[in-house]
């Protein structure tokens, strides 16, 4: 057999990791990105440097601190313990908080170009109209962004799908709950299984190749129609 039990469940947990990761992104970056876009605040600098640490950060120094924080010792492992419920490191709900944090970037900043990119007359003639901000913003903003979403969803899932550092920091290596495709990768080399670290490793190369490709292809096809 080419894939084992185990890397077959590693493939499932990705998938699922990288798919929650990219539906609450999408959902919790959306008014950060317009916030940021549109803001003459004296935070928006400092916000979007926050925002932007991931990209330069070490993944073992993130993975390091959101372990430190949610550990039993830290304020959030305390505030969990408090109310009853169990620390999130070594769980797959603490492997999506680190991957909410670890692929925010690719999220936001996409997003926030998008709406940058729109300008001003699309709102004010919708305002013109008698539209409320709510309005202008479903009915308006968020369909004449939808290049930035699609860009901002593709990257995210598969920065997602290729994160190692941060989810062996504070997911570990257990099988069918915290063990992703990087780490079972890991495991097999680590072992000698080449062999079937190739599959795995080529797999990823192919799924890398295709999402590059895909936004080559999709990209002016959706700033066209725009």
């Amino acid at each position: 057999m080419i894939l084992t039990a185990d890397d077959y469940a590693a493939i499932r947990l990705t998938l699922k990791l990288a798919s929650v990761t990219t539906v609450l992104l999408l959902t919790l970056c959306t008014p950060l990105a317009w916030w940021l876009a549109h803001t003459r605040s004296r935070w928006r600098g400092p916000i979007g440097a926050v925002v932007a640490l991931p990209l330069v950060l070490p993944p073992t120094v993130i993975g390091f601190y959101l372990l430190v924080t949610m550990g039993p010792n830290g304020p959030v492992g305390q505030l969990t313990q408090a109310l009853g419920l169990s620390t999130l490191p070594f769980t797959f709900p603490g492997l999506v908080i680190g991957s909410l944090v670890y692929s925010m970037p690719f999220t936001v900043q996409p997003l926030q170009r998008a709406f940058e990119s729109l300008g001003t007359r699309p709102m004010e003639a919708a305002a013109s109209l008698g539209a409320g901000p709510l309005d202008r913003f479903f009915t308006v903003a968020l369909p004449l962004a939808r290049p930035g979403f699609i860009t901002a969803a593709v990257l995210t899932f598969a920065h997602t799908v290729g994160e190692f550092g941060v989810v062996l920091m504070l997911g570990g290596n257990i099988p069918g709950v915290t063990r992703v495709v990087s780490v079972q990768i890991y495991d097999h080399v680590e072992a000698m299984e080449y062999a079937h670290a190739h599959w795995l490793a080529g797999g990823m190369v192919v799924f890398s190749f295709l999402v590059l490709l895909a936004l080559h292809l999709l990209q002016p096809r959706e700033e066209r129609r725009a």
